[in-house]
């Protein structure tokens, strides 16, 4: 009897309105390599997805490695006995940090021992050519690299069962071969270990052992290879993944492309020494090719050979550093924008609207082209029925499969009928039916519309498919000819085998490749199981947080918002903004002229909060003046003021204030109250009888903590708590978002890190930058806005420590429910700048608020960090006055952890 690895019984898994799995139950063999094949779609990923544990399961059972994927204990149990990569170039993969780092994080969550862990990255980097790369940083390497980076990140803690999700997508060749080299030796070091894997190249399914066939949700059919060739009465495995679908009757036909008719017109395409730099990098050198009209032109070569940075310098998307393109006839320049009306391009990516949908996209990009509306609507129509859009037409372009993403980028790019179509890897990742009917739209429109197509495939069938195919390798074209020509270049089998040829007779006769390491060959008195250090939820909490670190140093955006971004607030706020009204502009309109009227305004001239500008000389001047704000403060003294003055009685002057502020206008009309009164005081005080005889009483304010009422001394102590809890929210909201945005978060899904281990990790790192920015901001306070620290500045720190504890706290709460970086930042900013700007005592003491306003001040951190950032600059305050501050303060932490703990999932739904 079979034993299997996974038994899958009864599972159907819905997204909304799709059904990905419906009423799935499979047994895969154990010790055998399974592959899953079938259309984009058809629910290989999510099946995958729940064999990993990486996936909640929603309904049915998954039984793997004899325990049920539904409970969490046996999950956790034999989550190291699982390695699960991905579908998606180098998904799995932290790109800011190096090849060498990503294998570390991986060897340190599953538990290796640093001499284990360095003696496989050793081996494991040696047997896919990523020695020499080891401190490449992963973002910088090749889509193939990346996807070799990604099986060896997953091999690292020698597992029993190995899942992988189209591993060779985008992959050329020689790659896919050393991968599956590398693949079919550790399966005969460890007969053993599983192997589940997922492909859209059928030559690969020929290397396994169980084939499971997929589409529409369902299991068309499970066997060996030949088990599914008797049922399909098929040889080739095309063939039969094709002919297994519903609605198959018969044999499938050989799609073959009708021959080209030479053409008499100057080439469409022409290169000429083409030549891109990166700096000391040499991209692309010196390529020169031409393309004739209505040529299908495949562009082939290892992966990081430069065949997109050729493809982007030809659509004048990028500038070239030496030689000259011409397409269409004209020089390539970047701001000729009727060359590019004559071209079509598609990207390597999915580069579309998203959030839009399938008619949408294309009404849009046809409106970008100029066209006409009922010109646009007829062409959108016409093209969503050629491609076989009807049934997508309205749905959000995200949610498409990927091969029918793949038509609706085809539809896009010849929505405004070019006469180039430039295709950088259209069918990566797509099936093979899908494929074939990709390839019947291009022939049609070289054939019938005479539209050249320029076309990079690491399909090698496709560019058995091509009039003419181009062979690069490190920047260079080996070779230029037909496919037959190519094979019998290299007296070849096939294409494969003479692009296989073709690419290491180029890696021989490169000098680096002599220095290149060897593996090293593994120990055969090693133990195949990893050793298990002590200590394991601190040493993956550390590894969690070293990763952060070193993603953030080397992101240039994240690392200036991090540091930069609260100094720059902090001096806008300090330099910019101050309800201090100072330096107020004034002028005198002086109708009287007398001894009297000139000791009034002395009052003015002699004061700190006045610059006297020059005299009014009329009521109209007075106008002018005020509404082109030369003055905030006019002062009209009348005629008869001498005179009135000196009568003891009946005398007024006018003030006359810019009120457009009204607050900065009511300090204004206090000043001149003040200024008016004093002058009165000073003609009671000199005149021969007082003025009444009555008692009178004063009352002298003098404030306690900012004698001077500066608005510095206030905003100093609590702008930084404000911007504190700001930025630091934002950046832990966005770390853990972008997990989840690019992917990466599946490592945390597949491996034994635990919710709190996860969240500790990525918060450890930004504690450290909370306190850094509380250490600038702090000497900006007081050695820039000279703002003296008059307490304990130990109670102050301990104090930023607790409250940036809460703040990365918030943060993590925050990521709980957002899912893309934008949504972090936005939630990030809003959900910490409101409360602390109404609810924490900045503007408004919080006694003086009532109901749910003050219960709300008096649960949130800034509230407590104010009192104490206050307390310390301004009052004085030591610890003991501090401490129960300090106290509320520290619990806020804990409180926010647990309820992320409680929030975060550990299975993708």
């Amino acid at each position: 009897m079979q034993v299997s690895v996974a038994e899958v019984s009864g599972v159907t898994h819905v997204y909304g309105k799709v059904r990905a799995l419906d009423e799935v139950s499979l047994k895969l063999p154990q010790g055998r390599m399974t592959g899953i094949i079938g259309p984009d779609g058809a629910g290989k990923s999510t099946l995958l997805g729940l064999i990993a544990g990486s996936r909640k399961l929603q309904s049915g059972s998954v039984e793997v490695l004899d325990g049920n994927m539904g409970d969490g204990r046996h999950r956790r149990s034999v989550c190291t006995r699982i390695a699960y990569m991905p579908q998606g170039l180098g998904k799995n993969l932290y790109q800011e940090i190096s090849v060498r780092e990503n294998l570390v994080f991986f060897g340190t969550l599953f538990g290796l021992s640093a001499s284990e862990r360095d003696a496989r990255i050793h081996r494991l980097a040696g047997s896919t050519g990523l020695l020499p790369f080891l401190d490449r940083p992963a973002g910088k390497l090749s889509g193939g690299m990346k996807q070799k980076l990604g099986l060896c990140c997953a091999l690292i803690h020698d597992p029993d069962l190995l899942i992988l999700d189209e591993p060779t997508t985008g992959v050329d060749p020689l790659s896919r071969r050393q991968f599956w080299n590398l693949i079919g030796e550790l399966r005969r070091e460890r007969p053993t270990m599983s192997v589940v894997v997922s492909t859209a190249y059928m030559d690969e399914a020929t290397h396994c052992d169980w084939l499971v066939a997929m589409d529409h949700a369902k299991v068309l059919a499970s066997g060996s290879a030949d088990e599914l060739r008797a049922i399909t009465g098929e040889q080739d495995l095309e063939a039969v993944f094709v002919a297994l679908q519903p609605g198959q009757t018969g044999k499938r036909e050989r799609f073959v492309i009708p021959p080209r008719k030479k053409s008499t017109d100057a080439p469409v395409i022409v290169a000429n020494n083409l030549t891109c730099r990166f700096g000391s990098f040499t991209a692309v050198d010196r390529v020169s090719f031409s393309i004739e009209r209505g040529e299908i032109f495949g562009f082939l070569g290892s992966n990081g050979s430069g065949k997109t940075t050729t493809m982007k310098m030809l659509t004048g998307l990028l500038a070239p550093s030496e030689g000259e393109a011409e397409v269409c006839g004209s020089p390539v320049d970047a701001n000729d924008l009727s060359i590019r009306r004559r071209v079509g391009f598609m990207s390597q990516s999915f580069s579309l609207y998203g959030e839009i949908t399938v008619r949408q996209n294309l009404l849009l990009h046809a409106r970008l082209f100029n066209m006409s509306e009922a010109d646009a609507k007829d062409r959108t129509a016409d093209l969503i029925t050629k491609l076989g859009l009807e049934t997508y037409a309205d749905a959000v372009a995200s949610s498409l499969p990927l091969g029918v993403r793949q038509r609706l980028s085809l539809a896009v790019a010849i929505v405004h009928d070019p006469e180039l179509l430039i295709l950088d890897e259209p069918t990566s990742g797509v099936d093979p039916q899908a494929r074939d009917e990709f390839w019947a739209l291009l022939a049609d429109l070289s054939r019938s519309r005479n539209v050249t197509i320029f076309v990079s495939t690491h399909f090698m069938n496709e560019a058995m498919r091509c009039d003419r195919i181009s062979l690069m390798h490190a920047g260079r074209v080996l070779v230029c000819d037909t496919p037959d020509n190519v094979v019998a270049s290299r007296h070849a089998t096939d294409l494969e085998e003479a692009f296989v040829t073709y690419i290491e007779e180029a890696e021989t006769s490169e000098p680096r490749s002599a220095a290149r390491e060897e593996p090293a060959a593994p120990d055969a008195n090693q133990d195949v199981k990893p050793s298990r250090p002590g200590f394991m939820p601190l040493r993956r909490v550390l590894a969690y947080s070293q990763c952060e670190t070193l993603s953030l140093m080397r992101d240039p955006v994240r690392l200036a918002f991090a540091f930069l971004g609260s100094f720059i607030m902090l001096m806008i706020f300090g330099f910019g903004l101050s309800s201090d009204v100072t330096q107020l502009n004034y002028a005198a309109f002086d109708q009287d002229n007398t001894p009297e009227s000139r000791s009034y305004l002395a009052n003015f001239s002699s004061s700190s909060y006045f610059i006297e500008k020059s005299p009014i000389s009329n009521l109209d001047e007075m106008e002018q003046r005020l509404k082109s704000n030369d003055i905030e403060l006019a002062i009209e003294i009348p005629p008869d003021f001498g005179r009135m003055v000196e009568r003891g009685s009946g005398w007024q002057v006018s003030a006359w204030i810019d009120g457009a502020n009204t607050s900065r206008a009511a300090t204004i009309e206090g000043y001149v109250e003040q200024a008016h009164n004093l002058f009165s005081e000073q003609r009671d005080r000199e005149a021969s009888t007082p003025a009444s005889s009555s008692a009178t009483t004063s009352i002298l304010v003098r404030n306690r903590y900012n004698p001077t009422s500066e608005s510095i001394y206030s905003m100093g102590p609590s702008i930084p708590a404000l911007l504190l809890m700001m930025f630091l929210a934002i950046l832990m909201a966005v770390s853990v978002a972008r997990e989840k945005e690019i992917g990466t978060i599946t490592n945390f899904y597949a491996t034994p890190t635990t919710r709190l281990e996860f969240l500790v990790g990525k918060q450890l790192p930004y504690l450290g930058i909370g306190m850094i920015n509380f250490l600038i901001m702090t000497a900006t306070v007081v050695f820039i806005f000279q703002v003296p620290l008059k307490g304990a500045g130990l109670a102050l720190a301990l104090g930023a420590l607790f409250y940036a504890a809460a703040a990365t706290g918030y943060g993590l709460f925050i990521s709980s429910f957002t899912s893309s970086q934008v949504a972090a930042v936005f939630a990030g900013a809003v959900l910490s700048m409101l409360p602390t700007m109404q609810f924490s005592g900045m503007t408004q003491p919080i006694s003086t608020l009532e109901g749910g306003a003050r219960l709300m001040g008096s649960f949130w951190p800034t509230t407590y960090y104010m009192q104490i950032s206050v307390g310390a600059f301004t009052k004085g305050l030591g610890f003991g006055d501090l401490a129960y501050d300090l106290l509320a303060l520290a619990a806020f932490s804990p409180v926010f952890l647990v309820l992320s703990v409680l929030l975060l999932k550990k299975q993708e739904k």
